[in-house]
């Protein structure tokens, strides 16, 4: 039988794992959408760093981002001197690290959608007078559905799945 504690582990993880989802989405969409649609030299290295957590254990992460978000790390003392107060052991600094943490998961099947759809569709609106804005939420993401469903699905279930980085950053967090 599940007791209060119980269900209360199971509502943070479920919370987690929306809004760490929903986050992603709405970053991860756009850079998805440059690493698909960018000439520049430094997609190589971007695509590189966002692969990063799929060979790094999620200790090993849980543990440079407790040091970057201590209160001796650089991102600690930032959102100290901005007044936000610690991220380590904060629901916000769970959101961070499982966000940074399922990062692949969400961006690498928005790229491949957003790069299956091809020029034409995209030329074709164009020369209709759609904006670039236009063509990206009338054109590009209807067509990259599958993708996107794809990448909120493994977004979430890999976050419901990570335990290393909330073992390193969570504690007890509510």
């Amino acid at each position: 039988m599940l007791g209060p504690s119980d269900y209360e582990a199971i509502w943070l993880t479920l919370k987690l794992a929306s809004v760490t989802t929903c986050l992603l989405l709405l970053l991860g969409a756009p850079l998805a959408w440059w690493l698909a649609h960018s000439q520049c030299r430094w997609r190589g290295v971007v695509n590189a760093v966002v692969a990063l957590p799929l060979v790094l254990p999620p200790t090993v992460i849980g543990f440079y981002l407790l040091l970057l978000m201590g209160p001796d790390g650089p991102v600690g003392r930032l959102t100290e001197a901005l007044g936000v107060g610690s991220l380590v052991f904060s629901f916000a600094g769970l959101v961070a690290g499982s966000a940074l943490y399922s990062l692949p998961f969400v961006v690498q099947p928005l790229q491949n959608a957003f790069q299956a759809i091809g020029s034409r569709p995209l030329e074709a609106a164009a020369t209709l007078g759609a904006s670039p804005l236009d063509r990206f939420f009338t054109v590009a993401l209807p067509l990259a559905r599958p993708g996107v469903i794809t990448a909120a699905v493994l977004g979430f279930a890999h976050t419901v799945g990570e335990f290393g980085v909330v073992l390193m950053i969570g504690r007890h967090t509510r």
